[in-house]
């Protein structure tokens, strides 16, 4: 079972985050130094300190979690549910401490990040359930004389190490997707976490190392991109699972024989129908939430707006004067919406992106000038089709508004897309919810919500340029686990 080792006495939570923290080697804290800067993203002030690892740091951890493969597929699944609801407990303990750090390293609005923990909880608890059902299946061999007698079963065992790569706009829940379900599985493995937002998943590894995981069954360091190299190339690894940008491409044709799973980012739509099926006003709450929560920093962050034309000239109004109102500020304060994006890096991107459309023909419906790597709310109507804003994925804090006649068209308007992730559906049509699922080229389509929504049981991914696999935990374990069949002569 889970054994904290301060049981009598919990950890109480920080006012704030420590002055510095250590990376996880084969499960023990290492205060190796304290290199790497962590800047509040609001202020720009230094907020703490992390050690940081190199290629001797990895490689270390690839070994300890080669050797605990054994001691990790021996680790009975009831000893992991143990392990995973411990971790929730502690979550739960330290919830306002982990808003709190997702807040300063993110730049992350306070009720957004409390949203995170949730989910982060959520994450852990579904881990915790499925962990004792990792079932197998009885197959039946008798088919033809030749095979009488015979009776087949599976079963199905930890795939081995995992390498995790994650990014820095979901700190914690992010790392949970993978985290979580490997735990579950039995798969020990070396994560590395984003150099801009390495806290949160510092703080996991803190809670991972109060339980009695077998030595090497995790490890957590943050790195250089290059020093990483060998999370991607380690022949010992058998599954590396990225969540990024485009590079995830590279990564895979660099990744030789392991499972490669990558969700690498959307362009997502939402189309409003001439019936939507709802309040307009609902639907443009929704979509408002849709683009604009953490600053447009998701991979399914509504990028797109398709409004039959019937409804384009409400929406508009309506999405105008709900845009205008949104309060950008210090994410520390309860009625803030719009934090800062990342850096001043992918702010002056993103604004250069803007321009861009602008100078192209687009029209500006809401919005303002960049100040640092504070963005307002924009919303901008005749995008040209082939800007940057409108084909790539823009994470950061701007919609683009279109009308449409028809739904067949709108449909062919979002699969024209290079990602495909997820697209949202407002229709009160069954025919036209139908028709979307049959022909919209996404992993995933939500009819009667924006495409941002997702529950952390179900599949997510995407295809095309968005990657391959499937996240969500039990379709996380499933792809790290692989069958083992058994034949018996009776």
């Amino acid at each position: 079972m889970a054994n904290p080792k301060n049981s009598k006495t919990p950890r109480r939570e920080r006012a704030g985050l420590a002055r510095s923290y250590p990376y996880y080697l084969a499960n023990r804290p290492v205060a190796a130094n304290t290199d790497l800067e962590v800047r509040d993203k609001y202020s720009g002030k230094l907020a703490t300190r992390t050690a940081f690892g190199d290629a001797t740091t990895i490689r270390k951890a690839i070994v300890a979690a080669h050797r605990a493969r054994e001691p990790m597929a021996e680790f009975s699944p009831d000893r992991r549910r143990d392990v995973l609801e411990h971790c929730m407990r502690r979550f739960e303990e330290r919830a306002e401490e982990l808003a709190l750090a997702l807040c300063i390293e993110a730049g992350k609005p306070i009720g957004d990040a409390r949203g995170e923990v949730t989910r982060l909880i959520d994450t852990f608890r579904i881990a915790a359930g499925e962990a004792t059902r990792i079932d197998g299946e009885v197959i039946e061999l008798q088919i033809s004389e030749r095979t009488r007698g015979y009776r087949g079963m599976v079963k199905r065992v930890p795939i081995g190490v995992c390498s995790f790569i994650t990014p820095f706009n979901f700190p914690l829940n992010l790392v949970a997707h993978k985290v979580a379900p490997a735990i579950a599985a039995g798969c020990p493995f070396v994560l590395k976490p984003a150099a801009k937002t390495p806290v949160g998943a510092l703080i996991i590894g803190e809670v991972l190392a109060e339980t009695d995981l077998p030595k090497g069954a995790f490890s957590i360091v943050p790195c250089s991109n290059e020093d990483a190299a060998a999370l991607t190339e380690d022949e010992r690894i058998a599954l590396l699972s990225f969540t990024g940008g485009l590079v995830g491409w590279e990564l895979k044709a660099r990744a030789g024989r392991k499972k490669v799973v990558l969700e690498l980012g959307g362009n997502a739509a939402c189309i409003v129908d001439a019936d939507p099926g709802a309040d307009l006003d609902h639907v443009v709450d929704r979509i408002v939430f849709g683009a604009y929560y953490q600053s447009g920093q998701s991979c399914i962050s509504v990028q797109h707006v398709l409004v039959h034309r019937d409804l384009y000239d409400a929406v508009r109004r309506r999405l105008k004067a709900k845009v205008a109102k949104l309060r950008m500020g210090d994410p520390r304060e309860e009625k803030t919406f719009i934090g800062p994006v990342i850096d001043e890096q992918a702010a002056e991107r993103i604004q250069s992106w803007v321009d861009a459309a602008l100078k192209g023909g687009a029209k500006r419906i809401a919005g303002g000038p960049r100040a640092g790597n504070m963005l307002p709310a924009t919303l901008l109507e005749k995008v040209p089709r082939d800007c940057d804003l409108y084909r790539q994925e823009v994470f950061g804090p701007v919609a683009c508004l279109q009308p449409f006649d028809d739904f067949e068209a709108a449909l062919d308007t979002v699969n024209a897309s290079d990602f495909g992730l997820q697209a949202g559906v407002f229709t009160a049509d069954l025919g036209h919810a139908m028709r979307a699922w049959d022909r919209l080229e996404v992993g995933g389509v939500i009819v009667g919500d924006v495409p941002s929504f997702r529950v952390d049981n179900m599949p997510y991914g995407g295809i095309k340029q968005s990657g391959l696999g499937r996240e969500g935990v039990r379709y996380a374990i499933e792809d790290m686990t692989e069958q083992r069949l058994l034949v018996i002569k009776g």
